[in-house]
């Protein structure tokens, strides 16, 4: 059966340059020592909103505890690679395949990215430790439970946390759905999805608000924009879907394995 195309190998000359354009002003905007000031000054107080209540509040402390550790990171993933290949949900069943396939593309694509953007910040002044080692009064989970980050490293800190990677990540998983979404229901899933995984480092401090909102939201919106909106994604993935077939083929033999929606045949690209 013929399926519609899910990516198209042509340039969506609009969209490339508007990801580009609004990637590029973040990034004066934050370079700009007027704008840049005002965002550590909204990060200042939106640290203390965030964090200072785990002095307080016992669940809150836990909840953000618990999302800081390591395996939570597993759990995340887990959840959006679900939504990612469900059939029938973002996408239809027969695309779940080049879908995922087209997602770990463009997750390279912002590895990428980020690798060159960090190497070059890494080299100016505007690297910076995170919120929990400049904020004198801040709340370090890793002192409150040394033993669970002895054994489950929890996330509260970093030396370099300028552009937020794990923000990327959810960032870039956000876009790349809402570009195939089909109704205002998953759209707000897939956002609230995304911000509320974002906040444990932003609660304990491993990361300003801004490398989020400013960095994160770079990073990906460059990632989208050459990988959706050049022929990349489209070449790349018809190429290895032609030459994954037998993988899938053999997988889709194993037990539960193969009722999943990506090891059916998949649409054409």
């Amino acid at each position: 059966m013929d399926y519609p195309a899910l990516f198209q190998a042509k340039w969506n000359a609009k969209k490339f340059l508007l990801c580009n354009l609004i990637a590029l002003a973040l990034l004066l905007v934050w370079i700009w020592p007027t704008g840049h000031a005002a965002f550590t000054q909204f990060d200042e107080w939106f640290f203390h909103v965030l964090n200072r209540p785990l002095e307080q509040n016992k669940m809150w402390l836990w909840i953000w505890t618990i999302a800081s550790m390591r395996p939570f990171d597993i759990v995340v993933g887990l959840i959006l690679l679900v939504l990612l290949i469900k059939g029938d949900w973002v996408f239809k069943a027969v695309q779940t395949r080049a879908a995922l396939i087209g997602f770990v593309l463009t997750l390279i694509l912002l590895l990428i990215i980020r690798t060159v953007f960090s190497k070059i910040i890494d080299h100016t002044s505007l690297q910076h430790d995170s919120a929990s080692m400049v904020i004198p009064d801040a709340i370090k989970l890793s002192e409150i439970f040394p033993t669970l980050e002895d054994k489950w490293q929890l996330k509260d800190r970093s030396s370099q946390s300028f552009p937020g990677d794990h923000a990327s990540v959810l960032l870039i998983w956000a876009m790349f759905m809402t570009v195939f979404s089909r109704t205002v229901g998953q759209r707000v899933i897939i956002w609230v999805l995304a911000l509320l995984f974002m906040m444990p480092r932003l609660v304990a401090g491993a990361h300003w608000g801004q490398d989020d909102y400013i960095g994160g939201v770079m990073i990906a919106l460059l990632a989208l924009a050459w990988s959706c909106y050049t022929p990349f994604v489209a070449v790349a993935t018809r190429f290895l879907l032609h030459v994954m077939a037998p993988i899938f083929n053999l997988f889709a033999k194993v037990p539960l394995l193969g009722c999943l929606s990506i090891m059916k045949p998949g649409a054409r690209l």
